[in-house]
C-alpha cells in the first residue's frame, strides 16, 4: 500500500539560527512517523539574515528539503501561501520557523485527522509573550469572533494541519488580500482542535513589530467583516434622529422663549462634531477601497525567486 504524503510547510523570516534546530527536531518526527511520507518545506521570505543559505544548504543535502526562496519579503500570509502551493502531501501541516510552537505535537495532529478531521488547528490555553502582546491577540480575536462572518476561535494559531482538499479550496479563492486564519475558516469542512501551551521563543527576535500586528488585523477586519460600514449606517441614522429632535425643539423654544442658544461656541462644536464623523466615514469607506484596489490589480500574492529540490 502506498504510504500517504505529508507536507510540513516552516514559514521563515530572519530566522538563520533557527533553521537548523527546525530541521532536526522535525527530522525526529519524521522517523517516528514511518507509515507516512514526509517532505519539508522551507519558506524564506526574503530574509535579510542567513537564512536562504541555511535553506539551501539543508535541501541540497536531503531530498526530503524543498526550498522555497522568494524575490522579497510579501508578508507572513504569503510564505503560508507559498508553502500551500507547492505542497504534494494529502496533508499539511503548518508550522512557523520561530519554533514556539510545539512541534512534538504533530502526531497528535496526523492522530486527528486519521479519525476524520479535514482540518486540526492548534488552539493555545497559554503564552509566553510578553503582556501585551498575549492582551492585543486576546482583544483581537474576542473582537473578531463577534464582528466576523466566520467563526475564528479564539487564540486559534496558524500551527495546524489540513487536508489536500481543504487546501486545494483555499487555493481556489482568486482574493489577494489574504487573512488564512479567516479564509480556513470560511472553507469550512469538519474541524478537530489540539490545545497547547504557546513557548517563548529561545533563539532569535521577532520580526513581528506591534505596527504589524495591527496591519494584520486591519486586513482580517476588512476582509472578513461589514460591521464598520454597518456602523456608519447605524451612527448616521443616530445622527438624523438627533438633528431632527434639536430642530424641533429649537423651534419649541424659540417660540416659548426666544431665541435659548447664543454663541459661536455651539456653531464651532458641532462643526466639529460632524466633521470628524464625516472623516471617519471616509476613511472607513475608503479602506474597502484599498482592499477592493488591491484585488482589481491582480498581481501575485507572491514572487519566487528559486525553489531548490522541486
Amino acid at each position: 500500500m502506498k504510504k500517504k504524503g505529508i507536507s510540513i510547510v516552516i514559514s521563515c523570516y530572519n530566522e538563520g539560527k533557527n533553521v537548523e534546530l527546525a530541521y532536526i527536531v522535525l527530522k525526529k518526527i519524521i522517523r517516528s512517523e514511518k507509515t507516512y511520507h514526509f517532505e519539508l518545506i522551507f519558506v524564506d521570505n526574503g530574509s535579510a539574515d542567513n537564512t536562504k543559505e541555511y535553506i539551501t544548504k539543508l535541501a541540497k543535502n536531503d531530498n526530503l528539503v524543498k526550498g522555497i526562496i522568494l524575490s522579497r519579503n510579501f508578508g507572513p500570509e504569503s510564505s503560508t501561501q507559498a508553502g500551500f502551493d507547492y505542497a504534494n502531501g494529502d496533508a499539511i501541516i503548518w508550522y512557523a520557523g520561530d519554533m514556539q510552537e510545539p512541534a512534538e505535537l504533530i502526531p497528535k495532529f496526523i492522530k486527528k485527522w486519521e479519525e476524520g478531521y479535514d482540518s486540526v488547528i492548534g488552539i493555545y490555553t497559554k503564552s509566553e509573550d510578553p503582556w501585551l502582546m498575549k492582551f492585543l491577540r486576546m482583544s483581537f480575536y474576542k473582537v473578531m469572533k463577534g464582528i466576523a462572518n466566520v467563526d475564528v476561535p479564539v487564540n486559534s494559531s496558524g500551527f495546524g494541519l489540513y487536508s489536500r482538499k481543504v487546501i486545494e479550496a483555499m487555493r481556489s479563492l482568486p482574493e489577494k488580500y489574504r487573512f488564512h486564519r479567516g479564509i480556513r475558516a470560511w472553507v469550512g469542512f469538519s474541524t478537530g482542535f489540539i490545545k497547547y501551551e504557546r513557548r517563548k521563543r529561545k533563539i532569535g527576535h521577532s520580526s513581528y513589530s506591534l505596527k504589524s500586528y495591527f496591519q494584520h488585523a486591519e486586513r482580517s477586519v476588512f476582509g472578513f467583516s461589514y460591521l464598520p460600514l454597518d456602523l456608519l449606517i447605524y451612527a448616521g441614522l443616530f445622527l438624523v434622529v438627533c438633528s431632527f429632535t434639536f430642530i424641533i425643539s429649537y423651534i419649541i423654544f424659540f417660540l416659548l422663549f426666544g431665541n435659548p442658544i447664543k454663541g459661536a461656541v455651539t456653531i464651532l462644536v458641532a462643526v466639529v462634531f460632524f466633521g470628524g464623523i464625516n472623516l471617519l466615514a471616509l476613511s472607513i469607506i475608503g479602506k474597502y477601497i484599498q482592499v477592493i484596489m488591491e484585488e482589481t490589480k491582480a498581481r501575485p500574492t507572491y514572487i519566487v525567486d528559486t525553489i531548490i529540490n522541486k
